[in-house]
């Protein structure tokens, strides 16, 4: 597959398109960040790299370090994380209240924010200093020691993290939550102000294309029955009330995050990652959600 020839057609596709959406602006931090920022990184499991534009700068992950700790919590739990959170699509907004009295304190899925409330919960009883257990992770899958929470974007989440307060607070109503609240949240807003570019994200992905593997170490972070679980997760429950949409339009398990970057997988094949800050109503970047449409139109598959 002529995976340069292809990235090159998208960037010249979408090199004049205005990006429609808007950037986040309830995390004041992520309103500063440039709406013409695009750019595009895939990594193939022969180890080859393909990108243009804004693919090497760095940018706030947010959701997408869901992926990331359900992967920690799934290794030190196991299939008794299951107790504490449902795998269903919720259909609902990332930040929705309302289905937790419905589901009596169980989240519906570990990527909607009550979810990864309750994974972070995990990993602060599993861990002495479970930011640490989270960048050791990452380091070891991208090789780079230098990837680092953005800690001003940390400290504007939490000067306006007050739907997570309550969240983290209704569901230690239901004793979902063990641990001091404060300490829960400090995690959760630490794991969201990661900062990765679309080329480390596509490293660290990889792993969910290759059975739990890294190519250039080939040790096994995860297990093939796990990365099955997670990628499942990701198709049904990766762009909240848009996944079937993202199913529809792209074809490719996936997730999101509000700080416009999505990263993909197409299992055997290759992991991909795209950056563009403006989200549609959904909050989903929209320029990437057409870039990554566009890949798996011009390569003629996804997996479907």
């Amino acid at each position: 597959m002529e995976y340069d020839k292809i990235l090159a057609q998208i960037q010249q596709e979408f090199s004049d398109t205005q990006p429609s959406g808007k950037v986040a602006s309830y995390i004041p931090e992520l309103a500063k960040v440039p709406a013409s920022k695009f750019g595009m990184h895939l990594y193939d499991l022969n180890g080859e790299n393909y990108q243009f534009g804004d693919s090497a700068e760095r940018f706030s992950i947010q959701s997408i370090s869901k992926v990331f700790t359900l992967s920690l919590a799934m290794k030190v739990m196991g299939d008794d994380l299951w107790n504490r959170v449902g795998v269903e699509p919720s259909g609902d907004p990332f930040n929705s209240l309302s289905q937790l009295e419905n589901d009596s304190g169980i989240p519906r899925n570990p990527y909607i924010n009550a979810g990864a409330l309750v994974v972070a919960d995990v990993l602060v009883s599993s861990f002495t200093n479970p930011k640490a257990a989270l960048l050791t992770f990452l380091h070891e899958l991208t090789g780079d020691t230098s990837i680092d929470f953005d800690y001003t974007v940390a400290a504007s989440e939490q000067s306006e993290g007050y739907r997570n307060y309550a969240m983290v607070n209704y569901l230690k109503s239901f004793g979902n939550i063990e641990n001091n609240v404060e300490d829960v949240l400090d995690f959760y807003f630490h794991q969201c102000a990661i900062a990765m570019s679309c080329r480390e994200l596509a490293q660290a992905f990889i792993i969910f294309a290759n059975q739990g593997t890294t190519l250039d170490s080939d040790r096994e972070f995860l297990t093939g029955r796990q990365v099955k679980r997670i990628n499942a997760l990701m198709q049904t429950c990766g762009f909240y009330d848009e996944a079937g949409e993202f199913s529809f339009e792209v074809g490719l398990p996936g997730k999101s995050g509000v700080g416009g970057g999505i990263v993909a997988v197409n299992p055997y094949h290759y992991a991909v990652a795209v950056w563009s800050p403006p989200l549609n109503h959904k909050g989903n970047s929209a320029l990437g959600m057409a870039a990554l449409e566009r890949l798996t139109t011009l390569t003629g598959y996804s997996i479907f």
